[in-house]
């Protein structure tokens, strides 16, 4: 079955080898009630996947959710992310009436310092067996 098939779910592609963006992977994951399915960036899911939407891979610096037909990335993905959440995250959408210049000024600073700040793996996140039917590129 090939990438574009999976996409039926709700779909987070995310930087694999970035420790904030695997700790980000596992808060969802704690509370998104199963709505997703996980692919880093790196993995040729991922990269099949954004071909069929037409976005240049090699132009990602971001997590990007890819749902109903839609590519969300930057600060856009991360509050649509967010309305999928248990508790009061959903609330945070509100913050997409702002102009996305402004909230993916923010999220840029983050995204440029994320290693230095939060550290590199080696390799790609590999999820633990109870949750590798989340993730289509495991």
């Amino acid at each position: 079955m090939g990438a574009a098939a999976k996409v039926n779910d709700p779909v987070i592609l995310f930087d694999g080898v970035c420790n904030l963006c695997n700790s980000s992977v596992n808060f969802i994951i704690d509370r998104d009630r199963g709505a997703f399915r996980f692919a880093s960036l790196q993995s040729a899911e991922a990269q099949s996947i954004l071909n069929e939407y037409g976005v240049d891979p090699t132009k990602l610096e971001s997590i990007v959710l890819v749902d109903k037909g839609l590519v969300y990335n930057k600060s856009t993905a991360a509050l649509h992310i967010a309305g999928y959440l248990k508790g009061l995250w959903p609330v945070v959408k509100v913050f997409l009436v702002l102009p996305r210049v402004m909230r993916d000024f923010i999220y840029d600073i983050i995204a440029r310092n994320r290693y230095k700040w939060f550290g590199k793996s080696d390799a790609c996140r590999r999820p633990i067996p109870e949750l590798r039917h989340r993730f289509i590129d495991s």
